[in-house]
């Protein structure tokens, strides 16, 4: 009887187990309809907004529970193809430019288009970037910027001081000084508060492609389309104080996970973890097997990363692990040209040792700001 009973209620918590959704590391891949070029991560929300090639912008919220992604709507106001998404400060608005060179604000609520702004630029516009509740900056292919106001309504600043396409923009915390990398290789520098141009960089070896600031703000990093990530004093930013060779064939997008270590995106699928200063390959958090990364977001808890590619998929990698990486300026001689190593469980080889032969993870006091740049 005791027998009967206790297979009785083993069948009973193995029922439940089945009924109890699967906890995951990361949610699951969000299929799109179509190759997304812009990706963007609510501010404080579990949501995550998506343009695609065909001018298609979607909205998604996201969970590591099997089975609870959900799309929430969809927009298709734009004639061509979406090429920038992103939320205001508030996580109320989502701004989409695309390359009809038309800027469009839907609510995040219900995907209502609030505000168009049709040939708000000359050329197709490639980015955008909310500056704070009011202000929001957008670059076009043709180098022009543009600051909006949206009490007024209007651009309350236009420059063209780049000749090639602006590809993205970063904005420092006080919202005063707005950074704008551009295909002619320079840095673009405005005074946001006094509506004026400061200063444009000397040109880089190939297209800067994006632009993120590190060190607390005391140093802004570059990538490039010939694999280089260049690197700027805040106060200099005429000429580059350093530049780090990644050996890949381009770096398309990057986003800061911590103040030194960035993750970066490329050509060949590869989702790259990289420590600034000192200038070291750590590894691999991800990859979109054979197809270039178009987009990298991190998520507000600062544990999850987004990425999106030509296979039409959003995927989502942990990068919790990196949070705890400090690295030393010291480190032992090893063979150029081997595997990277994997930093995740779902990054290509073994993700079980995150810090295996990793000689980097010492105390905080043995990271340096120097400008060498040690090239792996």
């Amino acid at each position: 009887l005791c027998s009967a009973q206790a297979e009785t209620e083993t069948e009973t918590e193995t029922e439940t187990e089945r009924c109890e959704p699967r906890v995951r590391e990361t949610p699951a891949d969000i299929g799109l309809q179509a190759p997304a070029s812009a990706l963007a991560l609510h501010p404080a929300r579990a949501l995550l907004a998506a343009g695609d090639v065909d001018g298609d912008v979607w909205l998604y919220s996201y969970s590591c529970t099997e089975g609870e992604n959900r799309q929430l709507w969809s927009s298709g106001h734009h004639l061509r193809s979406c090429r920038d998404v992103a939320f205001s400060p508030d996580g109320q608005r989502l701004f989409t430019v695309a390359k009809d060179k038309a800027i469009h604000m839907l609510t995040v609520e219900e995907g209502r288009l609030e505000t168009r702004i049709p040939k708000a630029h000359g050329f197709a516009l490639n980015c955008v970037l909310p500056i704070d509740d009011h202000l929001f900056a957008t670059g076009d292919d043709g180098g022009v910027l543009k600051v909006w106001d949206l009490r007024k309504g209007e651009a309350v600043l236009e420059a063209h001081q780049q000749e090639e396409y602006i590809s993205a923009m970063a904005v420092d915390d006080n919202g005063k000084i707005l950074l704008t990398a551009s295909g002619d290789g320079t840095l673009g520098v405005f005074n946001v508060r006094r509506r004026r141009f400061e200063l444009v960089s000397e040109p880089q070896n190939g297209d800067l492609t994006s632009v993120t600031l590190m060190k607390r703000g005391k140093k802004v990093a570059c990538g490039s389309s010939e694999g280089t990530i260049y690197l700027f004093n805040w106060d200099g930013f005429g000429a580059a104080s350093d530049r780090f060779a990644l050996r890949v064939e381009s770096v398309d997008c990057m986003v800061p996970v911590t103040d030194s270590i960035v993750c970066v995106g490329s050509l060949d699928g590869v989702i790259r973890v990289v420590n600034v200063l000192p200038n070291r390959v750590l590894g691999c958090v991800g990859q979109h097997l054979g197809e270039p990364v178009e987009r990298l977001a991190l998520a507000p808890c600062g544990q999850l990363l987004a990425s999106c590619a030509h296979d039409q998929k959003v995927k989502f990698w942990d990068v919790s692990a990196l949070t705890g990486m400090v690295v030393d300026d010291y480190r032992k001689k090893k063979k150029k040209g081997g595997p990277l190593r994997a930093l995740s469980r779902k990054a290509v080889g073994s993700g079980q040792d995150f810090f295996a032969e990793l000689r980097d993870e010492v105390d905080a006091s043995g990271e340096g700001d120097s400008d060498d740049g040690n090239n792996d």
